[in-house]
């Protein structure tokens, strides 16, 4: 696992590596990634050359444009041009509302779980639910386990709703 942090201490992108398997480094150059996950459209976009035309993009429709859009100095992309550049460069596209069901779970927080639910249910890592489901429950400080395992199950079953494939 690799992670770059950029100007993630003035909210800007954070970038997380992880590889499965052999591999002689845990950086994943361009046109490499068998599966990029993104928490939101436009930074899904953004990172997008990692991927391959075969490549699974699992990605939140929640969006948060940058200062510079929110400020209106700059034009914030459709979601829906952004998914259909998404789905024309790659092979299979799950989206969910990240935002939304994280919400519906207890938290905006667990932004992230709704995410790793939606993953899990493409069966595309090693990892099956339950397995997650177990190390959430063993890693998770008490209070928070109901509501990431809420957030986890909300993605996965999002995930079968919102898969589309190319085009």
């Amino acid at each position: 696992m690799s992670e770059i942090h950029g100007m993630a201490q003035r909210g800007g992108v954070v970038e997380s590596a992880i590889v499965f398997g052999d591999a002689e480094s845990s950086i994943i150059s361009d046109g490499e990634a068998d599966v990029l996950l993104g928490f939101e459209p436009a930074e899904t976009l953004r990172a997008l050359g990692r991927a391959r035309p075969d490549s699974l993009v699992v990605t939140s429709t929640s969006t948060l444009p940058p200062p510079t859009a929110a400020l209106g100095k700059v034009a914030y992309p459709e979601v829906d041009a952004m998914l259909a550049v998404i789905r024309k460069k790659t092979g299979r596209v799950v989206t969910v509302d990240a935002r939304d069901l994280a919400s519906r779970a207890g938290s905006t927080l667990a932004q992230n779980m709704v995410l790793l639910g939606a993953l899990s249910r493409t069966e595309s890592v090693p990892l099956s639910a339950d397995a997650i489901r177990t190390a959430v429950a063993a890693t998770v400080k008490p209070a928070f386990v109901d509501l990431n395992l809420k957030a986890f199950d909300l993605g996965w079953e999002a995930a079968g709703e919102g898969e589309t494939g190319q085009g």
